[in-house]
């Protein structure tokens, strides 16, 4: 799968870029007033959501990056549902105000991804990780350890986009999806992993190390 380029706006926001503009023109062509200034704050809103800056990989043998901007929620021991193994849990919850463009945390070729309709409930709460709509990547590395990431919608979050199929190669802080308007990503992790991360961390896509695996 090709690299993604790092446009300053995700290509995934370009039509909601387009329609916001052209309808904050018509408005201050022909309306002005609150509903012109609106329709501009909206603009403002569109880009900063779909904004998709390049990011330093770090190189740091073993490193886990995170997929996603957030905040940290979870960390725990748990049964990783679609690797089929003990892991580590990590949990990254987006806000409306971070970066939306998901990468990967490893480098490994995928081994499956599955894809679960579900709910819109709040993505910080607990249950959202088994009743939501969401998707899992489970990807095999160089040295045979399986790290699964899995795009969970949120309370207003309705569209998943995930752009790797099995077989696929991946390479940490490489682009591979997107979720729209607030969510979270699950990582699950090897239990000999060493988690660098705490519950209420701030994290950057790509730039921040959530674990080292030996």
């Amino acid at each position: 799968m090709n690299q993604y380029p790092h446009p300053i706006i995700a290509r995934e926001g370009w039509p909601f870029l387009i329609g916001s503009i052209a309808i904050a023109l018509l408005l201050s062509a022909f309306v002005g007033g609150i509903a012109e200034l609106l329709a501009w704050i909206i603009v403002l809103f569109v880009v900063q959501f779909f904004r998709d800056p390049p990011r330093e990989i770090p190189q740091d043998a073993g490193a886990v990056l995170s997929p996603a901007d957030g905040r940290i929620i979870k960390v725990e021991r748990t049964q990783d549902p679609y690797g089929q193994s003990e892991a580590i849990l990590i949990s990254v919850f987006m806000n409306v105000f971070n970066v939306h463009s998901n990468r990967s945390p490893v480098d490994g070729t995928v081994e499956k991804v599955q894809y679960f309709p579900g709910k819109f409930v709040n993505a910080d709460l607990d249950k959202a990780s088994a009743e939501n709509e969401r998707n899992a990547v489970v990807l095999k590395t160089a040295d045979g350890r399986v790290v699964t990431f899995v795009q969970v919608a949120g309370l207003i979050a309705r569209r998943i986009l995930c752009y790797v199929k099995a077989g696929d190669t991946l390479a940490r802080g490489q682009r591979y999806g997107f979720i729209r308007f607030g969510s979270r990503v699950d990582v699950y992790l090897p239990l000999d992993a060493g988690v660098k991360v705490s519950i209420g961390d701030r994290v950057s896509a790509t730039t921040t190390i959530l674990a080292v695996l030996p």
